[in-house]
């Protein structure tokens, strides 16, 4: 028997009586309120052609998800099932191409997801934005899928139309250092008002490790046209995709770090440190202290551009070694490591936290840091301002959790309000109405408390959907 998908307007909320009621008053204060996206993954070229459509359901919600299928690996489920193409496949192991079949698969799983994030999200999209009646489940996945791809064949549903849907204000790609950028040039050459804006991200730059480090740099020379053999050529060049990323609508970068240990090195260690990458003979000590510099240099950037600097913390990426070297990186393996930040980030706070030309943004995934360091750091240091709930904690009890540690000492102004960090399009209203249920039903327990009056809560609901934001990203020239 199919059971009906119903979303009780009241989910989320407080089971009192007296706090629910406040609640749902503030959420439909905001509830309809524009969607600002100052950071995430939607790719942008869905916005180059207006005629863009998606290929089908799988392609577009779980293909690009690995909140998806790291679950489903962890039950046992081979990622060959769902899709995924593996890198070398002499033993001529089946991958699954049919996108109804892998539909199909995830469709018997989807029981695993029962309160997490991933179902409250899947849900809103299938009820809210698909019009699916009933529960995903093995009996109607194939209804269901064909529900969705008939949509998604429709003018309503190419990724432009969609953006005018969901109200969508603002929305921020991530991208590499040495991209080109040709979908950003063709969006802003098309004529299209929706403001698709890119993020310059740098891990390819600094994560001098990595085996591909030396062809990024290559890469680097040959999209500024600098033939980079020093440290400072290197800094320039830099400098140089950030102005380009900057003309096209960028406001922040972005860096991806482990550990965010801070150290500045003098100009002659920096150009030894550099010259000994390029030759592949720098120690894992060397490479340590000039990651920690390149932070430095990245703030100091920003000072002088503007642009805001995120830092994301603590993801010890692929961790699955037989999955990485399989599959690739970013199949769902990254694991969250404990973290410090006060002698890590001594450095670059002494230096430049002071100076209120910087924006740094830190997300972590090790929530023990938030009363601990992040909130008397951030309610101190004029530059530092604390990211939302990220990964692993964007969710109802870790949303709750961030604003019972941080506010009371970092003040929810020190915050950025929410960032949905999206890998799919169609999560992006789901996740920003979860957002600001949450948001409401925090509010309304100061209030009940009578920590807070309804008036200020009705201020701090509106500030958390879309001021903060604005702020905290430097999107006021943009959106204007």
């Amino acid at each position: 028997m199919k059971e009906k998908l119903i979303l009780n307007p009241r989910r989320f909320f407080d089971t009192d009586i007296k706090v629910r009621d406040i609640a749902i008053e503030l959420y439909e204060s905001v509830k309809d309120s524009p969607i600002i996206s100052p950071h995430g993954h939607i790719e942008p070229q869905i916005f180059v052609d207006e005629n863009y459509t998606f290929k089908n359901p799988t392609e577009l919600i779980i293909t690009p998800n690995h909140y998806l299928y790291r679950m489903l690996y962890s039950q046992g489920v081979p990622l060959e099932a769902l899709g995924i193409p593996i890198l070398h496949n002499s033993s001529k192991i089946k991958v699954e191409m049919n996108p109804k079949k892998i539909w199909q698969t995830f469709a018997e799983y989807f029981y695993l997801f029962r309160g997490t994030p991933s179902e409250i999200w899947l849900n809103y999209e299938l009820a809210e934005i698909f019009g699916v009646k009933y529960k995903l489940t093995k009996e109607t996945a194939i209804e269901i899928y064909e529900v969705i791809d008939r949509k998604l064949k429709t003018d309503e549903f190419k990724p432009r139309r969609l953006y005018e849907r969901f109200k969508i204000k603002l929305l921020a790609t991530t991208d590499d250092a040495t991209s080109t950028l040709q979908h950003h040039v063709a969006i802003r050459n098309s004529g299209w008002h929706g403001k698709i804006i890119p993020t310059f991200r740098a891990d390819s730059l600094i994560n001098i490790e990595s085996k591909g480090w030396k062809e990024n740099i290559y890469k680097l020379s040959e999209v500024t046209k600098m033939d980079i053999r020093s440290y400072s050529q290197f800094i320039e060049a830099i400098r140089e995709r950030r102005s380009y990323f900057k003309s096209l609508g960028a406001t922040a970068t972005d860096i991806a770090v482990l550990i965010p240990y801070t150290e500045e090195l003098s100009k002659p260690e920096a150009e030894k440190l550099f010259s000994k990458a390029l030759k592949g003979k720098i120690s894992e000590r060397e490479t340590i202290r000039f990651k920690a510099n390149m932070l430095m240099e990245m703030a100091r950037l920003s000072i002088e551009d503007g642009l805001v600097m995120q830092l994301h913390c603590g993801s010890y990426r692929n961790h699955n070694e037989i999955i990485y070297k399989k599959f690739g990186p970013d199949r769902g393996c990254d694991i969250p490591i404990q973290m410090e930040f006060t002698k890590n980030l001594k450095a670059l706070l002494n230096k430049y936290g002071n100076d209120k030309r910087l924006t740094l943004i830190v997300f972590t995934l090790d929530e023990s840091t938030y009363s601990r360091e992040l909130a008397p750091l951030a309610g101190h240091y004029p530059a530092l301002k604390i990211g939302s709930p990220w990964w692993f904690h964007d969710s109802i009890n870790g949303m709750m959790r961030f604003k019972e540690q941080i506010i009371e000492t970092a003040g929810l102004y020190n915050t950025t309000g929410f960032v949905d960090d999206a890998r799919t399009l169609t999560s992006i209203p789901a996740r920003h109405d979860l957002a600001r249920r949450i948001d409401a039903n925090w509010l309304a327990r100061l209030v009940s408390k009578h920590i807070i009056s309804k008036n200020t809560a009705r201020e701090m609901i509106k500030d958390l959907t879309y001021k903060l934001p604005i702020e905290a990203y430097k999107l006021h020239k943009i959106l204007s």
